[in-house]
């Protein structure tokens, strides 16, 4: 359950947790129009409750964290507060706590796991076969020779192997298996999502998939290794208009052949772009794809995903999107190719995605 005033901070949290737990039931109250909860509300029925500090005029947030910790059998409470009120937040001791305006993603998500696991409510940790940022585990997959992990979730791992029969450089992404959990089927279902979507599409400049691969303790997908890095570090060394436009041309093929499919990419940004040796644009990260007849089923309950800075004004705000989004977060990169710069800046979050819906245009610049 969602506690907060601010709309956006709500769909912004919606976010993070559906982007882990995507059967996740979330509910949001707004207690500036359904009014302060009871101090006889229990909780029952919520695994968490997320907590922010705006609740109107009359009442703020630290008032509210007091009505809520200490209750015998109340969910664990997270909230999410001011700088200012660190040391308030601290005596009332709350399960966890978070500066509302610096939300890391991986660090909820760990936060969040810890407090479940601490109350019994996700499965233990022991016997995981992918370790998360924490643990280390690397996995042990027949046909495959471990080199070196290249990056880890609290859900799933990413790893640089070699195919022992071919010699072939892959990526595996490896889900990890976590029997009594139960997000764990929901989990999966969007795993082999990233493989049936990406699978279904051949084309030049999309991530090649090889294998994949399912045992008791994990699934994996095996890919493409692109060693050209990603275009993020492009933009940081300077892009020539030139490659710029070509840049655009490719990346802008590959998302024709997407939405051919019917399917929305909705994290298109410069970090799920890569580079292949010779230069070539490969798209990769399909975890957030979805086929574009069940976009209503997702934007009815208000859910937004994707990364701020690209997001288009209707995806921020948790609206019906198309592929005419995936083609503004195109643009936003573009510009951004172009001028070494993004075109809407802000201190949160929620200030980036009102920007892309009421801020003018912003003029191309030139890099010095």
């Amino acid at each position: 359950m969602i506690i907060d005033e601010q709309a956006e901070f709500r769909s912004l949290l919606m976010h993070h947790i559906t982007s882990h737990w995507p059967d996740a039931i979330i509910s949001a109250y707004d207690p500036s129009v359904a009014g302060h909860l009871p101090d006889e509300f229990s909780g029952a029925g919520n695994d968490l409750i997320l907590l922010g500090n705006c609740h109107g005029e009359d009442r703020d947030g630290i008032d509210a964290l007091k009505r809520f910790v200490g209750k015998d059998r109340f969910p664990p409470v997270v909230y999410f507060g001011a700088e200012k009120d660190r040391r308030a937040v601290r005596e009332l001791a709350p399960d966890a706590h978070f500066n509302r305006d610096d939300i890391s993603h991986d660090a909820l998500i760990v936060r969040l796991s810890d407090v479940l696991l601490s109350r019994r409510l996700v499965a233990s940790t022991d016997s995981l076969f992918v370790g998360d940022m924490r643990t280390g585990i690397h996995p042990l997959i027949k046909g495959y020779r471990f080199i070196r992990k290249l990056g880890a979730t609290a859900h799933s791992g990413v790893y640089l192997a070699e195919r022992e029969s071919t010699h072939l450089m892959v990526v595996l992404k490896v889900l990890r298996q976590m029997a009594q959990q139960g997000d764990s089927i929901g989990a999966f279902d969007r795993f082999l999502q990233e493989y049936e979507t990406i699978g279904d599409i051949t084309h030049p400049n999309i991530v090649t998939i090889y294998d994949l691969g399912v045992a008791d303790d994990h699934a994996h997908i095996a890919m493409e290794y692109l060693e050209g890095g990603d275009l993020r570090h492009q933009i940081d060394e300077g892009i020539r208009e030139e490659d710029a436009l070509e840049y655009l041309r490719q990346i802008a093929s590959a998302l024709s052949a997407v939405h051919e499919q019917g399917v929305l990419h909705r994290d298109l940004k410069p970090g799920n772009i890569m580079l292949r040796k010779d230069g070539s644009i490969a798209l990769i990260d399909f975890g957030l794809a979805k086929r574009a007849r069940l976009e209503s089923e997702i934007t009815d309950k208000g859910e937004i995903f994707g990364t701020p800075y690209y997001m288009s004004p209707e995806q921020g705000h948790g609206s019906a999107v198309d592929e005419r989004s995936d083609i503004y977060s195109l643009g936003v990169i573009f510009y951004e190719m172009l001028t070494g710069e993004k075109p809407y800046k802000a201190d949160t979050a929620m200030g980036i995605i009102y920007q892309h819906g009421q801020a003018p245009i912003p003029l191309r610049s030139t890099r010095c």
